[in-house]
């Protein structure tokens, strides 16, 4: 085994026992992955007030204030809304239920020529009768799994409090961090790592920043369009269209959703619906054309459907952190993939030229009867040959 194949494998090697171990310990990284995305969106800021002369420290702590009183204010204006929202919700819910027993679900078994008993609800409820006592047997045991998860419950606080200690420490020691990393690596490979970890970084800061910003600005846009349409659950709905916007459609589709429901049960009309869908319509424009273009911009280069395999992927290999981290992660994925394919172009695999074998040359005797026969020319008047 030559030294540079050696060298590769050893790398291979080193990479594979982080991702084993980042996988191992997945169920506690949480709140340190929430820490780190904090200290990375707060560096930019920390580092501006120490080229304006002040101390690491003291320009940690203006930031991380920052921070905080941005996060308790948002706490305090939220809160009340999202109560007011889903009381609100809970006062119209009989009203939701009966439009859905008496209007969408006959509607759906008409159009799909459904049997009549399929969506009885006295049916229904006689099933329930029927297993109401696997149900409480099922509810015996989770109660009693709750009250038994008491260390979870103190894990949970443990982590919350964590999260904002871990944050300060990192905002405070990141950039002494980067180049102790940067020190550790191997020389021969120094200069490429830390010229893609500065494309990566370029990337995630224009995807962590924009998104917030972009999912910010679609909660409120929505909010106050439904809430103009005469919507009264408007900004709960618009909040949570928001908040899933960073999952291409998902945000709209269900806030769509939602609105038409609220609309047809609320006031019945065609007006009102056609209201909410100008309303969204305007809002995939807006997202479409104006706040993703100015805000994200074109370095990330994802495509939808490899940010929803990205968002599924990593639900699936580490649950809600995996979620947390899948875009980010996916932003630095196409970074990386950039290099490699930058690299295979210039590889002999893809340069080396095709060899076209020139076919053989095969001898066939062919016998050709290259006799002429004399033709008698046709003279006009003549009766012919």
């Amino acid at each position: 085994m030559t030294h540079d194949t050696s060298r590769r494998w050893q790398m291979l090697a080193i990479a594979a026992v982080i991702i084993f171990v980042i996988w191992l310990l997945a169920p506690v990284l949480m709140p340190f992955a929430v820490a780190a995305m904090l200290a990375y969106l707060g560096d930019p800021l920390a580092d501006r007030l120490q080229r304006l002369g002040m101390g690491r420290t003291w320009a940690v702590s203006i930031v991380f204030t920052v921070i905080a009183l941005v996060f308790i204010g948002a706490l305090l204006l939220l809160v009340p809304l999202i109560q007011h929202q889903f009381e609100n919700l809970a006062e119209n819910l009989p009203r939701y239920v009966e439009w859905a027993k008496s209007t969408a679900l006959p509607w759906i078994q008409q159009r799909l020529h459904l049997d009549a008993d399929v969506f009885d609800s006295d049916r229904l409820i006689a099933t329930i009768k029927e297993h109401i006592g696997s149900v409480s047997s099922v509810l015996a045991t989770a109660v009693a799994k709750v009250s038994q998860s008491g260390m979870g419950i103190v894990m949970w606080l443990t982590n919350l409090v964590l999260i904002p200690v871990v944050a300060f420490y990192l905002l405070r020691d990141w950039d002494t961090m980067i180049a102790h990393i940067q020190r550790l690596l191997p020389r021969s490979i120094e200069p490429t790592v830390v010229r893609l970890s500065r494309e990566s970084d370029q990337v995630l800061g224009a995807f962590v920043r924009g998104q917030l910003l972009v999912m910010l600005a679609l909660g409120v846009f929505y909010g106050l369009g439904l809430t103009l349409c005469g919507i009264s659950i408007g900004p709960l709905i618009g909040m949570v269209a928001g908040l899933l916007s960073f999952v291409p459609y998902l945000g709209f589709m269900i806030g769509f959703v939602a609105a038409m429901i609220a609309a047809l049960v609320q006031y019945g009309d065609w007006t009102h619906v056609i209201l909410v869908a100008v309303v969204f319509t305007i809002g995939q424009l807006l997202e479409g054309y104006v706040l993703v273009p100015r805000l994200v911009g074109g370095k990330i280069g994802l495509h939808p459907v490899a940010v929803i395999f990205a968002v599924l992927a990593g639900g699936h290999l580490f649950g809600f952190l995996g979620v947390l981290l899948a875009l980010p992660a996916a932003s630095v994925v196409v970074v990386l993939m950039r290099y490699v394919f930058a690299r295979y172009r210039e590889s002999d695999l893809y340069t080396e030229p095709a060899v076209v074998a020139e076919p053989e040359r095969i001898d066939v005797d062919v016998d050709v009867d290259v006799s002429v026969k004399p033709v008698r020319p046709t003279i006009p008047g003549d009766g012919g040959p």
